[in-house]
């Protein structure tokens, strides 16, 4: 292959990175505005909660994909692209502004943003929301769960990824049924630079883009916002680089040692299934990361 094919590759790479950066960085701001998901991070029972949303509203989109009103689908992600971001833009604003301030100029950016997105949904657009979201979402939930709850839902997640891809297929459905609705559920990275998301024609056989879906950006960052968060951390026994721990550290390592192999796979042109790398790759990671650290993995 040629040098300009590895492009949106690396591409891709940049923004995984670029939502795992900013999760961890936006970690602390959330944890001070007490915005979290859960209120006890230790409790096992939220993982299974979490499967049990996923499958609801894995069945309630095949639903509404059957009854042709992909409108709820497109209405109820724009309701969430709109929410996320408030929070994101209000707890990075935390510091600067007073709360009467912060609130009315986070609904404004949020709001523009969101209004965006539905007139314009431009991979560029879908791309800047997609990275603002999940490292938003990411990092909300990565302060939530502890590192055994963590662990515990990245695994039952991989399984699942694997079962809806290679066996039932029905993830690989649920995708081109809405991708044309043109929303920050996955992530575009174009082929070349002429490329329009606006224009593409998702019966085609060739697209012109790759497409990751945005739950794989997501999924693996819980365990580097998580490890960061909850790992202790003093001069004598986990040292730091860059405000970000050892463990952390090694679980972003991990997480593109398992995009690397997932990559050379999807290079062959078929639908691949990321989770299993993916979460894989950052659980070893972790590992690896914490027993350089002189941590406990649990």
């Amino acid at each position: 292959m040629k040098i300009k094919n590895y492009i949106p590759f690396i591409g891709m790479a940049f923004m995984l990175l670029l939502v795992q950066l900013i999760a961890v960085a936006m970690s602390r701001a959330f944890e001070k505005n007490d915005i979290k998901a859960f209120s006890n991070p230790d409790d096992t029972g939220n993982v299974f909660f979490w499967i049990a949303i996923i499958l609801v509203f894995t069945a309630f989109i095949f639903l509404v994909i059957k009854l042709n009103k992909k409108w709820i689908i497109q209405a109820f992600i724009l309701i969430t692209v709109a929410s996320t971001s408030y929070y994101v833009f209000y707890a990075l604003f935390s510091d600067i502004l007073s709360s009467e301030m912060n609130n009315l100029l986070s609904l404004i950016i949020s709001g523009g943003l969101t209004i965006v997105l539905y007139k314009f949904p431009e991979w560029y657009v879908i791309d800047l929301v997609g990275v603002i979201i999940g490292a938003g979402a990411a990092s909300i939930f990565g302060i939530s769960l502890a590192i055994f709850p963590t662990l515990l839902l990245l695994v039952l997640l991989a399984v699942y990824d694997y079962i809806a891809v290679y066996r039932t297929k029905h993830m690989v459905a649920l995708a081109e049924g809405v991708m044309d609705l043109r929303l920050p559920i996955l992530l575009v990275i174009p082929k070349h630079w002429k490329y329009s998301f606006l224009t593409e024609k998702f019966d085609k056989e060739e697209r012109e883009a790759f497409f990751m879906g945005l739950g794989d950006a997501v999924m693996p960052t819980l365990l580097v916002v998580s490890a960061n968060f909850f790992v202790k951390v003093n001069s004598y026994d986990i040292p730091l680089i860059g405000g970000i721990n050892i463990p952390a550290i090694g679980a972003i390592i991990g997480t593109f040692v398992g995009f690397a192999v997932l990559m050379l796979l999807v290079i062959k042109g078929k639908p691949q299934a990321g989770l299993p790398f993916l979460n894989g790759g950052v659980i070893l990671g972790y590992v690896v990361g914490s027993l350089i650290a002189g941590s406990a993995i649990f």
